[in-house]
């Protein structure tokens, strides 16, 4: 889940598909030389001692420190989860690099068992904190600035205290997370391997999804029929994955007592149901102004009478049919950013020549993309699977928002820098933002104007109107599930019932896309993470209109939201900039730029 237009080679490339040029690879020195390397073995040997003298020291005796004491408290439990952080960030990095090789995943579990169990007896420290009482917190916090600054995380802490269980089974849970772990790397390893082969050329799963945006019909059929057949003969594996991380989810929810299976991810994003169920209903409320007009006319531009699935990511007609290569994409992206403040591009300089960038498509890949935050004293990573679609150079754009992000957090510290899922697509979004709007603005023609304004509402409505179909969806799984065991046919159903609402009228549906659930790594590895995104954009849009708006003084306002990471909460990091979240039309803000995009891609028809 990243931005100086200087001349670039990492040492470290690979040579990349044709056209794209040399494509940077990592270089993981920053945390660890190897998996053998003197310096994990020290990291390691420290944090099982640590670990377990911060346990007889501190167990049982938070009710009697000071605030100086309880400060050192925090700060040691600081330093361990920066060791500890360390180790995983590198041994899941090393992992996604290639997720088929045994060595590699042996490793990664190897270090998650280790860490759960020197971590286990640290299970106490959320205890009991929020067995304090509330005053003799807010005494502390008066007595010690320094203690004082670390509110902001007291205050998630203690907003698990209604839901927390006795001390052992606390710590049962945090030993059996691991189970849970194998059954996201089962799933991860699966979708790594899957083989695909269309139109005679053997393809992964990225190679197999890209060929979604071929210009040509047959091709993009052949590709989303593939998809259909491996997925299919996939699928049990696939159903028995969801039905257990479900139930798993369900069983805890039950016994911490959560009224839905929501209610956790709210917490961890430090965001209030109602507002949540706010932006749900405002975007789908908006479905036939949004999806269903554009496809409307997706569906003319293309010439058909019925959009297949296979059409919903085509490019359109009189789209430019270049690949951008690799140095291109950075010059565009970076020279956007330069152009809002040179701060920014400078920040994201280091991306490139660093080797803090993946971005070839590689045998064994993980899917996707993403910014890794790593910890705070070393620097992000960014993993991409580039290319040379025009998407792609939007991809870069996000995942180097998000690196931009979490390098300006990391100065709050391990604690403070991380930021909730609501508000962690806020600078990725903007910096998708900011390099479209310095492409639109230079458009050559209204032909082409018109090719960027599709393409970025396509993008925008595969932000908001699908990611929030996907929460629909998982709200259903979850809520089913919760019923009894699901077969892949129940899932299937459950997909299709947001897909149609979703994407609405110009569209038929193909048999085999009951099974396209399957691939979305979301929905295993964090539950109804999806809505963060649609979150993201509207805030963004909100934002960007300020900007437009009001320039003067903004970029300082926008910095200093990036750099308070995890210490504020959503309603203190807008008001600077008189927006509130919290208010049922502020995302119908959001939803009338897109919307607004819309109209005159159908002015321009017109």
């Amino acid at each position: 889940m990243f931005q100086l237009p200087f001349p670039v080679r990492d040492a470290n490339a690979a040579s990349g598909a044709d056209g794209l040029g040399d494509l940077p690879e990592w270089d993981l020195s920053d945390l660890y030389s190897a998996e053998d390397a003197p310096e994990l073995a020290r990291d390691l040997a420290w944090l099982e001692q640590d670990c377990a003298s911060f346990a007889r020291e501190y167990e049982g005796k938070l009710a009697g420190l000071d605030a100086a004491g309880l400060l050192a408290c925090v700060l040691r439990n600081e330093a361990i989860n920066r060791i500890a952080g360390r180790i995983m960030s590198y041994a899941g990095l090393r992992y996604y690099q290639l997720t088929v090789d045994a060595g590699r995943a042996k490793f990664l579990s190897d270090m998650q068992e280790k860490i759960t169990t020197f971590t286990t007896p640290l299970v106490f420290f959320t205890l009991e904190l929020n067995r304090l009482e509330d005053g003799v917190l807010e005494g502390l916090f008066a007595e010690n600035a320094e203690l004082a600054r670390y509110k902001p995380v007291f205050e998630r802490i203690r907003a698990m205290k209604p839901y927390q269980l006795s001390d052992e089974l606390e710590k049962f849970l945090h030993d059996m997370g691991v189970v849970g772990d194998a059954w996201e790397r089962m799933f991860d390893e699966t979708i790594a391997g899957l083989e695909f082969e269309v139109e005679g050329e053997p393809l992964n799963i990225e190679g197999t999804l890209n060929l979604l945006t071929d210009e040509t019909r047959d091709t993009r059929e052949a590709a989303a029929r593939e998809l259909a057949e491996v997925f299919g003969r996939n699928i049990k594996t696939f159903a028995r994955v969801h039905n257990t991380q479900a139930k798993e989810k369900e069983i805890v929810d039950r016994w911490r007592g959560m009224p839905t299976a929501q209610t956790g991810r709210h917490l961890s994003n430090d965001v209030e149901a109602e507002v949540v169920q706010a932006l749900r209903d405002a975007v789908v409320k908006a479905y036939p102004k949004l999806s269903h007009r554009y496809y409307e006319l997706k569906r003319k531009w293309l010439g058909l009478d019925k959009l297949q699935v296979w059409d919903r990511n085509a490019p359109l007609p009189m789209e430019d049919k270049r690949v951008v290569g690799w140095e291109a994409a950075r010059e565009t992206v970076m020279s956007a950013y330069a152009g809002f403040d040179a701060r920014m591009a400078e920040i994201a300089a280091p991306f490139f020549t660093k080797g803090w960038i993946d971005a070839g498509v590689k045998p064994g890949k993980a899917p996707g993309a993403f910014a890794h935050p790593t910890v705070t004293d070393v620097h992000p990573y960014v993993m991409l699977n580039y290319l040379g679609k025009p998407r792609d150079v939007m991809t870069l754009a996000h995942e180097l928002g998000h690196g931009v992000h979490q390098v300006l957090a990391a100065e709050q510290g391990e604690m403070l820098s991380s930021t909730p899922l609501t508000l962690a697509e806020t600078a990725s979004v903007f910096g998708e933002m900011l390099t479209f709007r310095k492409m639109l603005g230079e458009a050559k023609s209204d032909a082409e104007r018109r090719v960027m304004l599709a393409g970025k509402v396509e993008d925008m409505i595969n932000t908001v109107v699908r990611q929030i179909a996907f929460y629909d969806f998982e709200c259903k799984l979850h809520a089913a599930r919760r019923a009894g065991e699901l077969t892949p046919e129940d899932i299937g159903a459950l997909w299709m019932s947001v897909q149609g609402e979703s994407l609405g009228p110009a569209f038929e549906f193909m048999e085999g896309y009951e099974h396209f659930w399957a691939y979305i790594p979301h929905f295993v590895h964090s539950p109804f993470y999806v809505y963060a995104y649609a979150f993201g954009d509207g805030l963004v849009n909100a934002l960007y209109a300020v900007y437009e708006e009001s320039p003067e003084g903004f970029q300082d306002k926008y910095f200093e939201m990036l750099k308070a990471g995890g210490s504020k909460h959503h309603t203190e990091l807008l008001a600077p900039f008189g927006l509130d979240a919290t208010d049922p039309g502020f995302w119908d803000k959001g939803l009338s730029m897109i919307s607004g995009f819309i109209d005159e891609l159908e002015a321009m028809e017109a």
